[in-house]
């Protein structure tokens, strides 16, 4: 063989190991990569099957167990029993509300990985595998607390105008209560009055409102009247609240022993026809016409004198306050205090009813002095001490931050608060 054919050929079999050992190479790598690809397909299987937790919820119903309801949201029964004695550890099972919501949380294989009780809007009843049993704790709802102005305009009730902007009912209880003492919410709103406060709002993640905390200032307009209040806490720590010029709201008693939706069917007369005994005689009271149920406050803080069933009366409770004044709450369907009992200003002490001479569900109430009875409609109500002189710098800038967060008015009123600038008092009212 001539030397050229020796070189080609060497040169040859050179040229295809050198293929050979590439196409090794190619073929290595790509296993490698393949290799590398199924273990991180697997890897990503085996994260997606421990993190990826996929809940169907369930609105409780009422009177069904814990863990009847655990089985029939497809949870075996022993499972079921053990997820409820883990939890009865953390938690009052009788404590369960219907329409409360369960939540069971499972694999994308469908193995259990936790279940959620809602116990209330701030907490949570979480059951989770642990090694071979079951751990249960209850989480707080992750919240926050935001200072607000809210406002609204009033056409049927103050309840009514609350929610139509966007709040819970709490706060119309809250916002009757600071103005109790000055209208009385059963009777005095009107068509277009309006409100405006300033609150505190614990809210969730979600942008829902759980809670609210403190009032700082409100606003209630009827008509051409304006009636304001700003919450104010002195050096001492005690806290109530003021007018813009410094007088404190409270009063010896509340304007209706009911905050609202009762309107007076009866007024304080020396000469009614009664309806059941068709006879007229003094009704020395005022008739709220208020629906079965509703409670009733006393109007100011006292002692339980009487509380039972007294003839005509019906269920009565009779309170004796530290003025010399007594009142008297009648025809009630429950009474909740007893005798001897000291009661505070707001306090619910019964619920209306039609018990004794009634002809239909609402409140008789009266109030006494010296053994007469007054006309509550036109009793005045003393106010309790104003800002003090010492104090006024701290509250005028307490007032002054608490208004600058109103929102917008609903319209134009002529405030009382507004007709003059509050001034600071001449001398100290302690």
């Amino acid at each position: 063989m001539s030397r050229a054919r020796q070189i080609f050929w060497a040169g040859f079999l050179l040229l295809a190991a050198g293929f050979a050992a590439a196409s090794y190479q190619v073929r290595f790598s790509a296993e490698r990569v393949l290799a590398r690809n199924r273990s991180a397909a697997q890897g990503e299987a085996l994260r997606l099957e421990q993190q990826i937790v996929r809940f169907s919820a369930y609105t409780l119903p009422k009177g069904l167990a814990f863990a009847a309801s655990l089985e029939d949201m497809g949870v075996d029964r022993p499972t079921a029993v053990r997820l409820e004695a883990s939890a009865q550890s953390v938690f009052d099972l009788r404590r369960l509300r219907a329409g409360n919501q369960l939540a069971i949380g499972r694999s994308l294989w469908g193995d259990l990985r936790e279940v959620r009780y809602t116990i209330d809007p701030e907490h949570v009843l979480s059951i989770a595998p642990q090694g071979g049993s079951f751990h249960s704790e209850i989480e707080a709802i992750a919240s926050h607390m935001e200072t607000v102005g809210v406002g609204g305009r009033i056409e049927g009730s103050l309840f009514e105008a609350v929610t139509d902007a966007g709040e819970n009912p709490q706060l119309a209880m809250r916002l009757a209560g600071i103005f109790a003492f000055d209208l009385d919410f059963s009777t005095d709103p009107r068509p277009g009055d309006t409100f405006r406060v300033v609150v505190e709002k614990k809210i969730l993640a979600n942008g829902e409102t759980v809670s609210y905390g403190r009032i700082l200032a409100a606003e209630y307009n009827r008509g051409t009247r304006s009636y304001r209040a700003v919450l104010f806490r002195d050096a001492s720590g005690n806290q109530a609240y003021f007018t813009p010029e410094g007088k404190q709201m409270k009063k010896a008693f509340l304007a209706s022993p009911l905050k609202f939706a009762a309107p007076i069917t009866s007024h304080f007369s020396y000469h009614r026809f009664h309806p059941i005994l068709k006879e007229y005689r003094p009704h020395l009271g005022i008739d709220y016409g208020a629906p079965m149920g509703a409670p009733v406050q006393t109007i100011g803080d006292g002692r339980v004198i009487f509380a039972g069933l007294k003839g005509g009366d019906g269920n009565l409770v009779k309170v004796r306050h530290a003025n010399a004044y007594t009142t008297y709450y009648m025809h009630l369907s429950r009474v909740l205090v007893r005798n001897g009992q000291r009661v505070e200003q707001g306090q619910p002490i019964g619920l209306v009813g039609m018990t004794g001479l009634s002809t239909g569900p609402h409140l008789d109430f009266r109030i006494e002095l010296g053994g007469r009875f007054l006309n509550f409609e036109k009793l005045g109500l003393p106010t309790a001490d104003p800002i003090s002189k010492r104090n006024w710098p701290a509250f005028a800038a307490a007032r002054d931050r608490a208004f600058a967060l109103m929102p917008p008015p609903e319209g134009d009123h002529t405030s009382v608060a507004e007709s003059r600038q509050p001034r600071a008092p001449v001398s100290s009212a302690r």
